[in-house]
């Protein structure tokens, strides 16, 4: 976690915070104010109210936006969010296969507009789950068939995720390139350098 004195030397100068659930509001909110740039989440299947000591209750991270089913622009990067896991107990931020796939279809449906106003591919995908057969485990951890398909049918450059461990033994967790995808495990945190494809457009031109 980040909660430390040392933030800044840590992280550097960055442009913006994403979070991919399963994170305290007060860890979000304390990131958001330290260093000062726009913050966007997704809910993971443990996220709960949080119960601070004066008796206040938080819901979620102020000062942050839930890109759940959203696309954003941020800095020249066109980003969109999935929240959630497939279910596999009663709880919040848990989706049935069809769940997904109508999740999935609503928010297909945002990026191909976005794409298309923006005149560019989707850059990051922000999810708490890693899509079917990557990177994903067994029970509660196996991604959803939904999730994968999206990617198969949008191919983001980025999909960054939560939610499995890098203790849980599933496999190589290392950034995995799927087709035109670089899927990142994000457990603990990760500082990521994305160049805008406009950006990256302008210096093979030059």
């Amino acid at each position: 976690m980040l909660q430390t004195s040392a933030l800044h030397q840590r992280v550097g100068a960055i442009d913006a915070i994403v979070g991919c659930g399963d994170l305290p509001p007060s860890y979000l909110e304390y990131l958001v104010s330290m260093l000062n740039v726009p913050c966007f989440y997704v809910n993971g299947n443990h996220d709960a109210p949080e119960q601070h000591e004066n008796g206040r209750v938080s819901t979620k991270p102020q000062g942050c936006d839930n890109l759940d089913l959203r696309v954003a622009m941020v800095n020249g990067l066109l980003i969109a969010g999935a929240g959630g896991v497939l279910r596999y107990r009663p709880g919040e931020h848990q989706y049935s296969e069809a769940e997904w796939a109508w999740r999935m279809t609503m928010l297909s449906a945002r990026v191909f507009f976005a794409q298309m106003r923006h005149r560019q591919r989707l850059d990051v995908l922000i999810t708490h789950t890693p899509p079917a057969g990557l990177h994903d485990g067994i029970g509660a951890h196996r991604g959803p068939q939904a999730l994968r398909r999206f990617i198969d049918r949008i191919a983001p450059r980025y999909l960054i995720h939560g939610h499995v461990h890098l203790n849980y033994g599933y496999g190589d967790q290392r950034p995995l390139q799927y087709g035109d995808t670089l899927i990142v495990n994000t457990h603990g945190y990760r500082l990521l350098d994305i160049e805008p494809m406009a950006a990256l457009s302008n210096a093979r031109a030059s």
